[in-house]
C-alpha cells in the first residue's frame, strides 16, 4: 500500500530536482516566469524589454560592484552595451570574455557573442561561438538555433 506513495514521492522530488537544474545562464524573455531568478537580472531584462539600455547598464555595473563573479551581470551588461548607442565594442567583447571565463558553457554568453562577431563582421569567429554551442547543446538548444539563423542570414547578406 505504502509503494504508490513512495513512487509518487520519488517522482515529484525528481520533477523538482530537474526544475531547479535546468534554470540559469541562457537568455530568457523579460516576462517569462521563474521565481529562480536573480533580482537584479530580472531588473535588467525589464529594462532591455523597453529598450532601456542605458538603465540596464547603470543597474548592471552597479550590481557587479558587489556580486563581479555574476556571469549573468556580465552577459547582460555586454548585451545592453552591443544594443545601446555608440557601443564600445572593446568593453562588448571584454564583457562577453569574462561571462565565458566564470561560466564556459553560459548558452546565451555564446550566442551573444557570436552575433557581436557578426557586428563586426567576423565571420569566423561567430561561427566558432556556433560550434561551441552546438557541443555545449547536445540535442539543440534555442540559441544554437538562433545564432545558426543569424549567421545563415549573414552569409546571404554578405556575399564573398
Amino acid at each position: 500500500m505504502r509503494q504508490p506513495f513512495i513512487a509518487a514521492g520519488i517522482a515529484v522530488s525528481l520533477c523538482t530536482t530537474l526544475a531547479l537544474a535546468a534554470g540559469g545562464g541562457g537568455a530568457r524573455e523579460a516576462n517569462d516566469v521563474d521565481p529562480y531568478v536573480d533580482p537584479v537580472v530580472k531588473s535588467a531584462r525589464a529594462l532591455i524589454a523597453k529598450s532601456d539600455w542605458l538603465g540596464a547598464q547603470d543597474l548592471l555595473r552597479k550590481s557587479l560592484q558587489s556580486k563581479p563573479g555574476n556571469a549573468d551581470y556580465h552577459n547582460l551588461l555586454a548585451f545592453s552595451t552591443r544594443k545601446g548607442p555608440n557601443p564600445n565594442m572593446e568593453l562588448v567583447f571584454a564583457e562577453y570574455a569574462e561571462a565565458l571565463r566564470l561560466d564556459p558553457k553560459h548558452k546565451g554568453a555564446h550566442e551573444y557573442l557570436g552575433e557581436a562577431y557578426l557586428q563586426v563582421n567576423d565571420l569566423a569567429k561567430a561561427k566558432e561561438q556556433l560550434a561551441a554551442l552546438d557541443k555545449i547543446c547536445r540535442f539543440g538548444c534555442e540559441e544554437y538555433s538562433d545564432l545558426k539563423k543569424l549567421i545563415a542570414q549573414y552569409q546571404a547578406s554578405h556575399p564573398q
